[in-house]
């Protein structure tokens, strides 16, 4: 049985691939759905964010997980696997481990250290218990990468300053904008963790007015209550069908919705540009993966769209000095790593152990009581004395194998050992 990751990430993908690839939160049910019908995997989580999609799981058989995973992902792609495999990331067994813990601790992102991803590695987490799908090797996993993700941010200063794409690209509009973002008046469309982001990244810049777009009424007004007065000098919320409308009259646009499809076409913004006339360009962030505006619409004179490439290479560009901190964090990811493989190394042995011990106590009272219909002539209390004699006896002949077998565990030796034991006790 294995622990492996097959994915891909932000580094070895373009990002017209990683939008094909890309699992949306209302497609993540049927998607867990088909993964737990593989009779190879016994455990899977799918992580699918606008950075990466890589899908976790315990298999039976390395190479035919490893197959069963590349296949799932052509699938969701709409590609050949062949067309996927050079940008594929395969890891297994201990460097699942240390990947996983990296990228909860944000030490994986376009922004380091970024609040956003821990709470997308719990919630992918949360996702597959829900479905069934996850177990208690990836729940074991994955509440702990969830735990290192949290030491690290309050251990180290790596989050301080820009903590969010939704900052980041705040920051990014702030800097393309003449004047920056006071007096904009701005749209941001969908109102979900990265669309509340957004919002709450635009306090104190100081623009006249701020609409919150999104199919659902009740989610934009919840975010447009929670924001502070010195957010906008309007704050409203408005639904998605006059988009155009709300488009037009904007200067700067914030798309974050997820979906498989553009929602701003090339005609929509050409429209808006020519109603706006003269003046600034319109400014369009678009942090959708898949992408939620027109790719073909960046030529558009009086438009100027930015996406999730431009975006990532801004913001690393702008926290480069924040790397002094990255070896604090990777330290402590290495220590919890290391306590991890302790853990489930002394679980991976445990159930051999209690086998052992099973064994040798039911052999020891089966020795007992055949003796005891021999010896009529020993009372109650020399039984007792035997009992206790044998039983530490036992105790003594198991404690060094026991010993040998914890110290070794997760090791080629240790699996000789087991297997060793296995064999000769019939475990």
């Amino acid at each position: 049985m294995s622990v492996i990751v097959v994915g891909l990430e932000q580094r070895h993908a373009p990002l017209d691939l990683l939008e094909r690839v890309t699992v949306t939160e209302s497609a993540l049910p049927k998607a867990l759905g088909r993964l737990r019908d593989q009779s190879n995997l016994s455990e899977a989580v799918i992580l699918s964010t606008c950075l990466r999609t890589e899908v976790y799981a315990v298999v039976e058989r390395f190479h035919d997980g490893v197959a069963e995973l590349q296949e799932f992902l052509a699938t969701v792609s709409g590609s050949p696997v062949d067309s996927l495999a050079e940008h594929l990331t395969i890891r297994f067994d201990d460097d699942v481990t240390e990947h996983l813990f990296t990228v909860a601790a944000g030490l994986d992102s376009a922004v380091l250290g970024e609040s956003e991803v821990l709470g997308q590695v719990r919630r992918a987490w949360e996702k597959a218990q829900v479905e069934q799908v996850s177990g208690p090797i990836l729940g074991t996993l994955f509440r702990h990468a969830v735990e290192t993700g949290k030491r690290v941010r309050s251990e180290t200063a790596i989050a301080r300053g820009i903590t969010s794409l939704s900052h980041g690209a705040v920051a990014l509009g702030a800097d393309r904008r003449d004047g920056g973002l006071a007096g904009a008046r701005i749209v941001v469309v969908g109102a979900g963790e990265m669309g509340e982001g957004v919002a709450q990244a635009l306090v104190g810049h100081g623009a006249a007015s701020l609409v919150i777009a999104n199919r659902t009424p009740d989610r934009s007004d919840a975010v447009a209550t929670g924001l502070p007065a010195s957010t906008a000098g309007e704050v409203r919320t408005e639904s998605l069908e006059g988009l155009g409308k709300l488009v037009a009259d904007a200067d700067v646009v914030f798309t974050t919705v997820g979906t498989t499809h553009p929602i701003i076409d090339r005609p929509m913004l050409e429209r808006a540009v020519a109603e706006r006339g003269q003046g600034a360009p319109l400014l369009v962030v678009d942090l959708g993966v898949p992408r939620n505006v027109e790719p073909s619409a960046a030529d558009i004179e009086g438009l100027v769209l930015l996406d999730m490439d431009v975006l990532r290479s801004a913001v690393a560009e702008a926290l480069s000095g924040r790397q002094e901190e990255v070896a604090g964090a990777a330290g402590i990811v290495s220590d919890e790593v290391e306590r991890y493989r302790l853990v489930s190394r002394a679980r991976d042995v445990a159930p051999v152990v209690s086998a052992l011990r099973a064994r040798a106590e039911e052999a020891r009272r089966t020795e007992l009581d055949r003796q005891r219909s021999k010896r009529a002539d020993l009372s109650d209390a020399e039984w007792a004395q035997v009992d206790s004699v044998t039983r530490a006896m036992v105790a003594k002949l198991l404690h060094q194998p026991t010993v040998a077998l914890k110290d070794a565990a997760g090791t080629p030796r240790g699996e000789r050992l087991v297997e060793t034991l296995q064999t000769l006790f019939d475990l």
